[in-house]
């Protein structure tokens, strides 16, 4: 894939198909109905709809999950090979489909293209008695992919062809929708995927930052829609004396691919009590990081004290201020892991809480390894 340099990209931003929202993710997984239970139990999604032999797919299995705005599909193969196996076999689970809610597949789908994407699926026709769809999709960094999904009408499975499953109530969490997602690249990539998004679909970059320890260094560049509803930190490894986070993902992924997905929530100290309770376990903060936060940060609401408690980190920008927390990896391979995130008008993504965490990170990486 090719695109125009920098200033190029920004010029043609004003005149693109805009992107509406986030409208679900997919995720490759090994066993699905494990991955249902997990997703339920510990985050609070709740299945409500299912496609598989049953629905006639023989190669996949795939549910639906929903909670709040956020909404996951849940892919699993039905053997040893084809795409989705493949997929598992290189990666091991995670994020196949970054896919957007659009008002016109077939523009979005053709300016995309015509930039130098490559296309995967022409604009088709989705439909059953239930509802219909138009559905294109186009290749991203490694093996990510995003779809362009315009929703005819109500579709009361979330897709053509799916069944619904009774609503088993979900333990409540208070995670309610999708902020933003992390992309790891190889060296020397960032750029490119900031211009595709810029020329592709108008995003404008908002942020930029460079992190460097006495052992590693990466550098990242965050963008978003017009709306602000979708957002992408794509990060990048700058050579240093030992692996950083971002080269531990590339290696252990296979490439390119989605670090973490970033979930919001209202109540972040409540939220985070409750996964703890359900099994997540998060990165731990330094212990001095609160002794210096209400210098670094000024006035706040929550008790310091309870953050503290819950590992939970605060920054401010010049709109307001944030809290946020990563956890573990979601499996063994050090890859997919899952930010909490609780914006106060705040715009940014921590940026102040970026050598503590990278440190932090590193002493995890340390534990495995793979420092």
């Amino acid at each position: 894939m090719s695109f125009t340099n920098h200033d190029t990209a920004l010029r043609a931003a004003s005149n693109v198909p805009s992107l509406q929202k986030i409208d679900y993710v997919e995720l490759y997984v090994g066993n699905v109905t494990q991955a249902v239970h997990y997703f339920r139990t510990a985050f609070g999604f709740t299945p409500v709809a299912y496609a598989g032999l049953e629905t006639g797919l023989r190669t996949s299995t795939s549910i639906v999950m929903q909670q709040g705005e956020c909404t996951l599909l849940l892919t699993a193969p039905l053997g040893s090979t084809g795409p989705v196996a493949e997929y598992v076999l290189q990666h091991g689970d995670g994020v196949k489909d970054i896919a957007f809610g659009v008002e016109n597949v077939e523009e979005v789908f053709n300016k995309a293209v015509h930039l130098g994407a490559r296309p995967l699926q022409e604009p088709t026709v989705l439909e059953d008695q239930n509802g219909q769809i138009l559905k294109a999709s186009i290749a991203a960094y490694g093996d990510v992919v995003h779809s362009f999904i315009q929703r005819e009408r109500t579709q009361e499975t979330f897709f053509p062809g799916y069944q619904p499953l009774k609503r088993l109530q979900a333990p409540q969490t208070g995670l309610h929708m999708l902020d933003h997602f992390a992309i790891s690249l190889p060296p020397g990539e960032v750029q490119r995927w900031v211009d595709f998004y810029s020329q592709s679909f108008g995003f404008h970059q908002i942020h930029e930052e460079g992190i460097s320890t006495e052992y590693s260094a990466m550098q990242s560049i965050a963008v978003e829609n017009s709306s602000g509803l979708i957002k992408f930190v794509l990060i990048e490894p700058i050579p240093g004396k030992r692996r950083s986070q971002i080269e531990e993902f590339l290696t252990f992924h296979q490439g390119p691919g989605v670090q973490h997905i970033a979930l919001h929530t209202q109540d972040i100290i409540r939220t985070i009590e409750t996964l703890e309770a359900n099994g997540i376990s998060f990165v731990s903060a330094p212990e001095s990081y609160y002794d210096m936060l209400p210098e670094r940060v000024g006035s706040i609401s929550e008790d310091i004290n309870a953050l503290r408690r819950v590992n939970v980190l605060v920054d401010r920008d010049e709109w307001g201020y944030l809290l946020q927390i990563f956890s573990l990896p979601i499996q063994k391979r050090p890859t997919l892991f899952i930010e909490v995130i609780e914006r106060k008008n705040a715009r940014g993504f921590g940026s102040g809480n970026i050598q503590a965490l990278f440190k932090a990170l590193e002493r995890e990486q340390a534990r495995r390894g793979n420092l």
